[in-house]
């Protein structure tokens, strides 16, 4: 997905080159092996993922040990990514300057030490403050991750790197649950943070034996366009993750943050157009097919919320699973995703990788129109069929996006130029972060407003004095009476599970309605591939290549 220039690519997978004498300086050149700087990458973005993902599902226990309210905890994750937003971009053009290696090595010594700190932190501003530090050098790992892969490989290996980073983050952001359910139940909700302390010093062994130094940059960019750009990209996120539970244009933090960050980007413009920045070139950009192509990481990512957000919402709110029962409905599907990206890479070589994207795209689509039709009565066996469909599907899908996107930076000439490399990566990443982030949004809003039109037709039809309802209470009632001390309490008793009955009924028509948008959205996208121009080459082509 990302690219970078073309100073890494001599670097070959299979060469081990041995140190040369010591220079004049007295200082060694270490000797550097691209295997395992690959495995160091990709530790690095997997490390990332689950750091995430522990922490957005084991919110609430780490609310509950700390003795932190809902509203104040609630803003520990979104800290997380939107220092995570403020980096990601930003690092692409920072490896232009310095090279994966020099970000690399002291991000993964801060985030290790950080996160190590962050069970112990003092108090609430201490902990929080340790999460942004953490999320401002973990945003480095994702953006770095494929620059280095697709260099370090020989061209006709690089589809099994895609594949093997597909592999890598849709493994851990399937287990992620199941994972934090066993930390809980066997260990504590410290190993939340603990897990990335423990991965941190292997990532940096790999990276500082694995990729090699590069001279620095002879570049002299503006730093303040960046600066302002990143700030503002990370306020709106911020405002897209809380609009939610602060009710949108009603707060006026979300207001002020929508406002801040607006002005930051448009200074961000006007500085561009004053004083352009060398490791900038947007006009790259102008091509249809980058365009489209970019787009189709948002609607994996939008597609992707039926696993990650409608299912285990569904089995939390109406089945009242705990994380554990949730993470084990859920994480079996991540071993056969695991061996379905390394049989869709080996696809795209015989066909190509359009074709695999659209496959798995409408794989997707198929999965959710089913899963429309759920009711109150579906668990987490009940997913179990379709949850392989998606499974499948996802994993066609971005190893399908990636591939098309590595060979439109190819052919449109990415690895010509240092600037046109991280402009390209830098589009990419932007529409992963914040394109994610919106998508989370929407749906969070479509979920809430669609629950509450549900409730309110179902609220007409549970009236007192209607005979269905009266004939409903009088049921329920004689359910609870032999546990209930009289008649009275068991009215009581049936009055609250009835509300509970039309509250389910509810969240499971608007999960449903969830299903369907996920579903028509990637309908949408499916058209909008019809405006592709045709690839130039392919995977078998770079396998050809010398």
């Amino acid at each position: 997905m990302a690219l970078a220039s073309e100073e890494d690519s001599h670097v070959t997978a299979t060469e081990t080159k041995a140190a040369p004498p010591p220079s004049p300086s007295g200082q060694f050149k270490i000797a550097t092996n691209s295997y395992v700087g690959i495995l160091g990458v990709f530790l690095g973005a997997g490390i990332a993922t689950l750091n995430s993902r522990l922490l957005s599902v084991g919110l609430p226990d780490l609310r509950g040990a700390a003795g932190f309210g809902f509203d104040e905890a609630s803003w520990i994750p979104t800290a997380l990514n939107m220092a995570t937003m403020f980096s990601g971009v930003f690092v692409c053009f920072l490896s232009v300057l310095f090279g994966p290696r020099r970000i690399l090595i002291p991000a993964a010594a801060v985030f290790g030490v950080a996160s190590l700190l962050l069970p112990v932190a003092p108090g609430y501003w201490g902990r929080l403050a340790l999460v942004v530090v953490a999320g401002l050098v973990s945003g480095t790992f994702y953006s770095l991750t494929m620059t280095f892969v697709l260099t370090a490989l020989p061209k006709r290996l690089i589809i099994f790197g895609i594949a093997a980073y597909a592999a890598d983050i849709v493994f851990v952001s399937n287990v992620a649950s199941a994972l934090e359910g066993w930390y809980i139940e066997h260990l504590s909700w410290h190993w939340i943070f603990w897990t990335a302390a423990l991965v941190s010093p292997l990532m940096m062994i790999c990276v500082y034996f694995g990729i090699p130094q590069r001279p620095l940059a002879n570049l002299r960019p503006s730093w303040r366009g960046f600066a302002y750009f990143s700030v503002g990209l990370a306020l709106l996120y911020g405002a897209l993750d809380q609009g939610e539970r602060l009710d949108w244009l009603n707060s006026g933090v979300i207001v002020a943050m929508f406002a801040v960050g607006f002005f930051l980007l448009g200074a961000a413009l006007v500085r561009r157009i004053l004083q352009p920045n060398p490791t900038l070139n947007l006009s790259f950009l102008n091509r249809r097919n980058t365009i489209i192509l970019a787009l189709s990481i948002f609607v994996f990512k939008f597609s992707h919320l039926a696993t990650i957000v409608l299912i285990p919402g569904f089995l939390g709110n109406v089945q009242k699973y705990r994380p554990l029962q949730t993470g084990h409905a859920l994480a079996w599907v991540a071993v056969p995703m695991f061996v379905v990206v390394w049989l869709v890479a080996v696809m795209i070589i015989y066909t190509n990788s359009r074709l695999t994207l659209t496959l798995g795209l409408t794989f997707a689509a198929v999965g959710c129109w089913i899963c429309s039709h759920l009711d109150t009565s579906w668990a987490g066996t009940s997913f179990e069929t379709v949850e392989l469909l998606l499974a499948t599907g996802f994993a066609g899908t971005y190893v399908g996006l990636v591939g098309s996107i590595v060979l439109e930076g190819l052919e449109g000439g990415a690895l010509t130029s240092a600037a046109n490399a991280a402009t390209f990566s830098g589009l990419m990443h932007f529409i992963r972060i914040f394109g994610g982030q919106v998508g989370v949004a929407v749906m969070t809003r479509v979920v809430s407003v669609r629950e509450q039109f549900h409730s309110n037709l179902l609220g007409l039809h549970v009236q007192v004095g209607d005979w269905l309802t009266d004939e409903r209470l009088r049921l329920l009632s004689g359910g609870v009476l032999p546990g209930s001390t009289g008649l009275e309490e068991a009215q009581y008793r049936a009055v609250g599970i009835l509300g509970q009955q039309v509250r389910a009924q509810a969240y499971t028509l608007a999960t449903a309605d969830g299903f369907i948008l996920v579903g028509w959205v990637v309908v949408a996208y499916l058209m909008l591939m019809l405006l592709l121009r045709p690839g130039k080459i392919s995977y078998m082509d770079l396998r050809k290549m010398q």
